[in-house]
């Protein structure tokens, strides 16, 4: 009886050993399955050298405190500065002699443009540029007779307008002397400036008013002719706490923010608020003063993307 009962417990310990294996294995089955959001955020710290940060075009700031604006997105194109526009003409009728500067080229003020023989006189007389820039039009050869016709156009282009396009909704909305950010079409160029006037007269073919801004354009980066879009903005809100929109990445479905640490960076889960497509409000996850990678973050998110592909 003793050793039916013995035998009878020792069977139970043997198949309750083997229940746990079995459990222990369908767990260890499980378990890259239950620790996949773990293992793609398991690796959490990029290591780079001041070399390759350069290389890969990463920035670093502060976060802080930003201005959040409501904005108005608005299209237009580049156009000259008119009030910085010359049209030059023959001072007496008269045959051209010569012709010194072709379309295209750039002028200084005073700078001859052609000589014209007097009808009058029969004497040579210089034309000059009257403002320094670039001769946009020539109508003149050697040879030609000139009478009282536009012989060249001179425009300086170190200032040009951007005359954006407004409907009726927005009339109301758009005032003199509000904040304009411009980018090109292909967003490789971006521009600040200020509403500075805003047309009298609609366009009756499209229903339009034209608001214009004026650019600074030293290194001639903005060319006339080239469409381009515009945030106007309409009103600013202060915030405690804001990163670039560009520093924020999605890492296993969180977003993330890149910290500077040890030599690197660590992806630090955060809590995101609102956002003007250029400035993103923090509200949990990383502090005032903490420094984040704020361009090309992608860089970093590969990097441990890459890390966790090669260690499945």
């Amino acid at each position: 009886m003793r050793t039916t009962i013995f035998v009878s417990v020792w069977a139970g310990l043997l198949l309750s050993a083997c229940g746990d294996r079995e459990a222990a294995g369908a767990r260890d089955n499980e378990r890259p399955e239950q620790l996949e959001p773990e293992t793609e955020a398991g690796r959490t710290h990029v290591a780079l050298t001041p070399e390759a940060m350069h290389e890969a075009g990463i920035e670093v700031r502060t976060a802080g405190p930003g201005r959040l604006s409501e904005a108005l997105v608005v299209y237009g194109n580049v156009a000259p500065n008119a009030e910085r526009v010359r049209n030059v003409t023959a001072r007496f009728p008269g045959i051209a002699r010569s012709v010194k500067k072709a379309a295209g080229e750039s002028v200084r003020a005073g700078e001859v443009l052609a000589t014209v023989e007097s009808n009058d006189s029969l004497e040579a007389y210089p034309i000059t540029a009257p403002i320094a820039g670039v001769l946009t039009t020539r109508d003149i050869n050697p040879g030609e007779t000139v009478g009282d016709r536009t012989l060249f156009v001179v425009a300086d282009l170190s200032t040009v307008w951007c005359e954006l396009g407004l409907f009726p909704q927005d009339f109301a909305r758009v005032k003199v002397g509000q904040q304009v950010r411009v980018s090109s079409v292909d967003g490789s160029l971006t521009g600040q400036g200020r509403i500075a006037s805003v047309s009298a007269l609609g366009d009756a073919a499209n229903q339009s008013l034209k608001a214009r801004v004026v650019l600074d354009n030293a290194n001639r980066q903005w060319t006339p002719g080239l469409f381009v879009s515009a945030n106007i903005v309409l009103s600013e809100t202060e915030l405690p706490l804001t990163v670039s929109a560009e520093a924020v990445q999605t890492l296993g479905g969180k977003a993330t923010v890149f910290i500077a640490k040890d030599a690197g960076f660590d992806a630090r889960p955060v809590k995101t608020g609102r956002t003007d497509q250029r400035i993103v409000e923090i509200l949990s996850g990383i502090s005032a003063g903490e420094q984040y990678v704020s361009s090309n973050s992608f860089v970093l998110k590969a990097e441990l993307e890459k890390g966790d592909e090669e260690n499945e």
